[in-house]
């Protein structure tokens, strides 16, 4: 079943006249991870900050279907309560709020529009404590504040450990793989993967090929100039990681 069905879809700048995204169309079903390449300005972090619902972006034609509703008539924070969640590039630090607080507020804001009770902090505690260690995560970094002082790698593990905790239907990745070493890389990875399942989609968005040894998509798509201009399986990425993104670029021009 469609988890997530993009038709059509164009995006500008709100109040400006720049039009990002011409006409995205992608299907992602429940259960499955895809990976979305590109180079620099192609539309990628625009995608997922109008799904994730980013108020500077103005969708100028196309639909969203999520989980077959209507996407874009929801709020940021009704998207998060129905199960959409976003990992950002470039993470954010709350200094002076702690992680424990931060989580159980998010934790059980989600279980709230679910309909479900909410955790006592028992229950919660339990619950942060089997994630980390589902994760790998040093439990010191559950006991900062909410990414103050963290490198970049344990900012990465941060928002999987987040992901985990609130457990999402749709997990959009928006360059988790940014700056980091290979450690960090495959930890991530690791955890990524330990969270596939057939109830939850991803949505992974990277420059690079190298994360897409650990993660293996069910599909991989290109953009281009705002649009998708190639998808296939993970024999793509190595392609494009022999070859760059000018082949597709050629083959775009070729067809205009």
């Amino acid at each position: 079943m469609a988890l997530l069905e993009i038709e059509n879809l164009h995006v500008g700048v709100e109040d400006e006249d720049i039009h990002i995204l011409k006409g995205v169309d992608l299907t992602l079903d429940t259960g499955d991870l895809h990976a979305i390449m590109g180079p620099n300005g192609s539309g990628k972090s625009t995608l997922a900050s109008v799904l994730a619902g980013r108020e500077e972006y103005e969708v100028l034609e196309g639909s969203i279907r999520y989980d077959g509703d209507d996407l874009l008539e929801l709020e940021p924070e009704e998207r998060a309560e129905e199960g959409i969640f976003l990992a950002f590039q470039y993470p954010v630090e709350l200094p002076g709020v702690s992680m424990t607080n931060f989580l159980k507020e998010a934790v059980n804001s989600v279980r709230e529009a679910r309909g479900e009770d909410e955790l006592s902090s028992t229950e919660f505690l339990q619950q942060m404590r089997e994630r980390a260690d589902m994760l790998g995560l040093d439990a010191d970094l559950t006991k900062r504040s909410v990414n103050e002082g963290f490198s970049g790698g344990e900012k990465k593990r941060n928002e999987i450990f987040q992901l985990a905790m609130l457990e999402p239907r749709l997990a959009i990745l928006d360059e988790t793989d940014s700056g980091l070493d290979i450690d960090a890389l495959q930890s991530v990875a690791n955890g990524v993967n330990k969270l596939r399942d057939g109830d939850r989609g991803f949505l992974v968005i990277t420059h690079y090929e190298r994360i897409l040894q650990y993660i293996v998509p069910d599909r991989i798509h290109v953009m281009m100039d705002g649009q998708i201009a190639r998808s296939g399986d993970k024999d793509l990425a190595e392609t494009l990681e022999e070859h760059g993104y000018e082949w597709i670029r050629e083959e775009v021009a070729a067809a205009a």
